[in-house]
């Protein structure tokens, strides 16, 4: 447990400070939330590259155990429409980040015999769709209101142009659409400061 700890505190912070800035817009479309998540996978195909698939597991419980804990504080703080934290919201957070990640987990250990970039950002563009699929659509897809029916999501679900040049589409879409465009470009500048993370803990992994 001692070797992984960094990799838990790294997890911890990522998790806590994306739950702290999600409350703050970035432009139309985004928050500040949108930028610091998709470390949590660099943090995690780190510790699966150095230390393997059981710890990289055990890291990503622990993101879990912290979301939930930021849910559930998150559920008793009000703001100007209600909650911080809805209960779709912090479902969909839940479900979206474990599945994400252990999805992540398993993509990054089938290709790690590839070439050192192959893994990590092939684990890391599937696990980002999916994250970004099962967040948007249980947190704020009207086809799911029977999940929360007194969470009135109809703000979520007016039509616009997508991305405000597009098809017409509710405007959870757009949110969605946005936030995986973030997690594409990231899952790109990460290779590089995973290819250093990984020589600095592991030279011969490099």
């Amino acid at each position: 447990m001692t070797r992984i700890l960094p990799g838990v505190l790294a997890m911890a912070a990522v998790v806590v400070a994306s739950n702290i800035l999600v409350q703050f817009l970035f432009g139309q479309w985004l928050t500040w939330g949108a930028f610091t998540y998709p470390i949590a996978f660099l943090v995690t195909d780190v510790m699966n590259r150095v230390y393997g698939v059981a710890s990289a597991r055990r890291v990503v419980l622990a993101g879990f155990v912290v979301g939930v804990a930021c849910s559930l504080i998150g559920t008793q703080i009000m703001g100007e429409f209600g909650p911080l934290v809805t209960l779709r919201i912090a479902v969909g957070s839940g479900l979206a980040f474990l599945t994400a990640q252990l999805m992540d987990v398993a993509i990054f250990d089938r290709l790690r015999a590839g070439s050192w970039w192959r893994a990590p950002l092939a684990s890391t563009l599937v696990g980002s769709a999916l994250d970004t699929a099962i967040f948007f659509t249980v947190a704020f897809s009207g086809a799911l209101v029977f999940l929360e029916p007194g969470n009135d999501v109809s703000w979520a679900n007016e039509s616009l142009p997508l991305l405000g040049v597009g098809p017409v589409a509710p405007l959870w879409v757009s949110l969605a659409v946005a936030d995986w465009l973030v997690k594409l470009a990231l899952a790109i500048v990460a290779l590089l400061p995973f290819r250093a993370i990984v020589r600095k803990l592991s030279p011969d992994l490099a």
